[in-house]
This record gives structure tokens, sequence and C-alpha cells, in this order.
């Protein structure tokens, strides 16, 4: 377990970096984009992400930070003690104003999180771990007991660019080939937070996702109960192939169609 001042201080910078954020929604911003027309930034971004390093860095001010805006680092170092933040997830949804986008903050040991925190201010939930219990505002949650794929409800999460979209097709029919319906958020660590606390029962990509947008949610799925594998069904870590999060009774499902999304990967 995570000593209680780094899980104080994953919280304490989620929350400000949340605030700010929540400061900015729903109000008239420019939206620049990075590498596609959904792949986009606001102001919001880059105020909310200095506010949790101002936060973090009050407390461990020589500590590593990762994260996704701005010129932060981009790479979680393989030792050592390292915070990945994301400070808003779900941009595209924020700078349409649906409420569902969060601010993730990991605390992570030797590239593993120890700690992890995604605040979803619009939503009024706040969820964090300390890797051996999971809460929601405080409540203890846990992933699902579904058992029946029929009775699952399974997310495509990130995103499959254009030169991507038969994936995308392939992953939305996998899913529906197998369970009983098909969600999809738009925001990578709230659909992590959603099979922990057993909104969802499970999350699929066959890409590689960036740390900032998984190592938080990863951390309370685990410590929900449930389980978090590449697309090869090994363990997940931040640079692995593909990410399959399920609430580990309809793990098998989840991992075959997050193979199905690939030709290649249906051999695995």
């Amino acid at each position: 377990m995570s000593t209680p001042r780094r899980i104080d201080v994953a919280r304490e910078g989620a929350r400000a970096g949340a605030d700010v954020a929540s400061g900015h929604f729903r109000t008239t911003l420019s939206v620049e984009h990075k590498t596609g027309k959904t792949d986009v930034v606001t102001i919001a971004d880059r105020d909310a992400q200095r506010a949790v390093i101002n936060s973090i860095k009050s407390t461990y001010p020589e500590e590593t930070i990762v994260g996704e805006e701005e010129d932060a680092l981009k790479t979680v170092p393989s030792r050592g003690e390292t915070w990945v933040i994301d400070p808003i997830d779900g941009t595209n949804n924020y700078v349409r104003g649906t409420q569902v986008w969060a601010t993730a903050v990991a605390a992570v040991t030797d590239a593993e999180p120890t700690v992890g925190v995604v605040n979803l201010p619009e939503l009024g939930d706040e969820y964090w771990t300390d890797t051996e219990t999971a809460y929601r505002n405080g409540e203890q949650i846990n992933v699902s007991e579904k058992t029946d794929p029929a009775a699952g409800i399974v997310a495509p999460t990130l995103w499959w660019d254009f030169d991507s979209r038969k994936q995308y097709g392939r992953a939305c029919q996998a899913i529906l080939d197998r369970f009983g319906d098909l969600r999809r958020i738009g925001s990578a660590q709230a659909t992590l937070a959603g099979v922990a606390a057993g909104i969802i029962d499970g999350a699929i990509t066959n890409l590689q996702a960036n740390p900032w947008d998984t190592l938080a949610g990863v951390a309370l799925v685990r410590a929900a109960g449930g389980r978090v594998t590449d697309v090869s069904g090994d363990h997940w870590q931040h640079d692995s192939d593909g990410l399959v999060a399920s609430n580990g009774y309809l793990h098998t499902e989840t991992l075959t169609a997050a193979q199905n999304i690939h030709p290649t990967h249906s051999t695995w």
C-alpha cells in the first residue's frame, strides 16, 4: 500500500486540476488541434495541468512528473517514483459541454501504479485507490459480478483514427457479437473508473495507450477486484500493446473481443 501522504497528494492534485478545468467548462474557449480533427486542446487543459503540477510539487518538488500537455515529460521512467497526470481526459467531451471528463493523477513506483485518482467534477464523483481498495466518494467500490456475457456491457475505449477505422468497426462488432450492449464513453479514465465501480463490465483496445490516459484507471480496476491485461493476456504495463480491462469473470470473452480487432490478433 502507498503511504497515506502520497494518496492525499494525488487527491489534492487531481482536485486542484479539476477545479481549474471546471472554471473554464461551458465557457467560450479557443479550441486547437494537435494531430487530427478530434485531437483537441484548450487553455483549460494547460491551466489545469499547471495546477496539478504545482500542487504535487509543493510536497514532492524533486519527483518526476509525466503529463499530456506542453513540455512535460512523456515517458514513464522504469525506476523510481513518478507522477502521471492528465488534466482533462475526454477533452472532446469537455469542449462540447458533455459532463463526462476527468482529471487523473497516478502515483507510480518503478513504472507500476500504486495510487490512482480519477476526479469527474461535473458528475460530483471522485474515484481513488491505495492499490488495495478502490473508493468512490469515500465508499468502497467493486467490479460487477456479471458472469453471463449476454448481460454484460463492454466499452471500446480510446479512439481509432481514420486510417484505422476498420479496426474501430471490428471492435464494436466483436463486442456486439459477444455481449449484451456497448458503451462509448469518450474518456478512457472515466471508462476504467466505470469498470472499477461495476457500471460497465469491460473495456478494450488493441492500441498502445498513453500512460496519462490509463494508469490511474488501471489502478482502480485492479484494486476493485478486476483484471487488466494486454491483448496477449499478459500483465498490462504502461507501454503494453492494447488494454483489456474487465470484472475478471468475463475476462476471457473480453480478451477474445480485443484480439479480434486486428486480424493477426485472432490467432493469439
